[in-house]
């Protein structure tokens, strides 16, 4: 999953987030903050969400069934790793991957997880604190080779 992905995916939903939310569509264009006619090209699929525009919507629709439909539950790790252009080593504590995710390695308290719906990875402490993300598997295996060789 890339920008273009994902910009191409909300925009493709930004009515059904919006009607998922409840608002009008002068409501829903103040609160991401794009003019009615602009959401209105958007949601007519004449026009797709710029980026900061679709970095809003998931930050402020997190929540919403729709965009963790699309991103599974944490869709902020999933633009942070791409506007990172794939790479984010920021720590940040995670629900652990229990619905969104499929363990791909597990060693000295560590795991290598991948979502499901994004394919991107992540390696969690023992904590579930997420310590590396990637868009990239064989990066991501040998950082995590990298990680729980320190540990040892």
């Amino acid at each position: 999953m890339n920008r273009d992905d994902i910009i191409q995916q909300v925009s493709e939903k930004l009515r059904l987030i919006r009607t998922e939310a409840g608002y009008t569509q002068d409501k829903m264009a103040e609160i991401i903050g794009v003019s009615k006619k602009t959401l209105v090209q958007i949601e007519k699929g004449r026009v797709l969400a710029g980026w900061s525009t679709v970095v809003s919507i998931c930050a402020l629709f997190r929540e919403s069934e729709t965009v963790q439909f699309l991103f599974g539950s944490e869709p902020l790790e999933v633009l942070e790793t791409v506007a990172r252009e794939g790479v984010d080593y920021r720590k940040s504590k995670t629900l652990g991957g229990r619905v969104w995710w499929k363990p791909i390695m597990k060693s000295n308290g560590f795991v290598l997880q991948q979502n499901i719906l994004s394919k991107h990875y992540r390696i969690l402490d023992k904590h579930n604190y997420r310590i590396y993300s990637s868009l990239d598997g064989t990066q991501a295996k040998q950082r995590f080779r990298e990680v729980t060789q320190t540990q040892e």
